[in-house]
């Protein structure tokens, strides 16, 4: 046999070879893989193929982890994102890499519920057991400063919301996205605030929209609880707010609220001081801010909680006090709606 005739069989047997094993790589790409019912896989930072592959082929749901890195040079841009993917039986290996590139994460929702305080955010996110928390243990002040907030105190500057987010993404890329909410909510209403308020900045509205969400559970009452409090501040009246006062005992409030509580000097008890407290003293949402910045119509300068999550409202000190004998007989409880006095 001539050495052309060799070379020209050996050739076409390589060409043969070739082709059996891109047939092969091709079969093995875009086969269904070998799972029979829906799976979660996570990728966690550095993931790359050769690990993606060696982990699918350690648990059976391809043939070989060559097949991931054979796929994934058809693609030289495609790079895995960390996050919790949901793989179909349907799914073949280059069905499973366009997930893993797009970012499709399986989403999980946390709900800041209006009227907590940031702490009890971080609480709830802590609860969830999949974020990533790094700022348990900061006060609002140490907050403030590692989020670099616009306010000493990072009380009240969240927006009460319900939030998407993925497996091991961090309190403080949430908190970050609620505080961008918050101040966007905040600038646009503060905006469109009645000419007339004695409100100073939108920072004051924010502090009062928070008294006024401490305040109610009946979110038609909003706009007038905030005119009677409104109504107090032209007139340089004490608030008179049990909330606040609560707020600013912290630990050392027990769940009954007593006249000696009333008594105790904090920056936040607005029966010993004028106008508003220093700072929020609870998140909220849009409608406690709306209504601190445009409140409704009424001339009641008091109001008094019914126990149902409704008030009375009342012009004068008699009308007031005939109310609270009405409604009032009762030990104050930890969950009490106050009325100005």
């Amino acid at each position: 046999m001539s050495v052309i005739k060799w070379l020209w069989r050996l050739l076409l047997m390589a060409i043969t070879l070739i082709g059996l094993l891109a047939g092969g790589l091709y079969y093995g790409i875009t086969q269904p893989l070998m799972i029979d019912e829906p799976i979660i896989y996570e990728v966690k930072p550095g993931y790359t193929a050769t690990r993606i592959g060696s982990q699918m082929e350690a648990r059976g749901w391809i043939y070989n982890a060559l097949l991931m890195r054979v796929a994934a040079r058809l693609n030289p841009h495609w790079v895995s994102k960390v996050g919790e993917y949901e793989i179909t039986p349907q799914m073949n290996i280059l069905d499973l890499l366009a997930k893993l590139d797009s970012g499709d994460a399986i989403h999980y929702k946390v709900t800041l519920l209006e009227g907590n305080t940031t702490q009890e955010f971080l609480d709830t996110l802590a609860q969830k057991g999949n974020v990533d928390m790094t700022l348990s243990g900061l006060s609002n002040i140490e907050l403030s400063r590692k989020l670099n907030l616009p306010y000493p105190n990072a009380e009240g500057l969240f927006f009460a919301d319900t939030y998407q987010y993925y497996k091991g993404d961090t309190d403080e890329a949430i908190l970050r996205r609620a505080h961008r909410k918050l101040m966007g909510e905040l600038e646009s209403l503060w905006a469109s605030k009645d000419k007339f308020t004695p409100l100073s900045s939108a920072y004051e509205a924010l502090i009062l929209a928070s008294i006024i969400e401490k305040e109610t559970g009946d979110a038609s009452e909003r706009p007038i609880i905030s005119k009677v409090f409104v109504n107090r501040l032209k007139r340089n009246i004490r608030l008179q707010t049990d909330p606040t006062v609560i707020y600013g005992l912290g630990s050392d409030f027990d769940g009954n609220l007593t006249r000696a509580h009333l008594r105790k000097k904090t920056p936040y008890n607005t029966y010993t001081i004028f106008g508003l407290p220093p700072t929020p003293i609870a998140n909220v949402g849009k409608e406690s801010i709306e209504a601190a910045a445009k409140p409704g119509e009424t001339d009641a300068l008091y109001f008094v909680a019914k126990g149902d999550g409704t008030h009375v409202f009342s012009r004068t000190l008699r009308e007031h006090n005939n109310a609270v004998a009405k409604y009032q007989r009762y030990q104050r409880r930890a969950d009490y709606t106050s009325s100005p006095q």
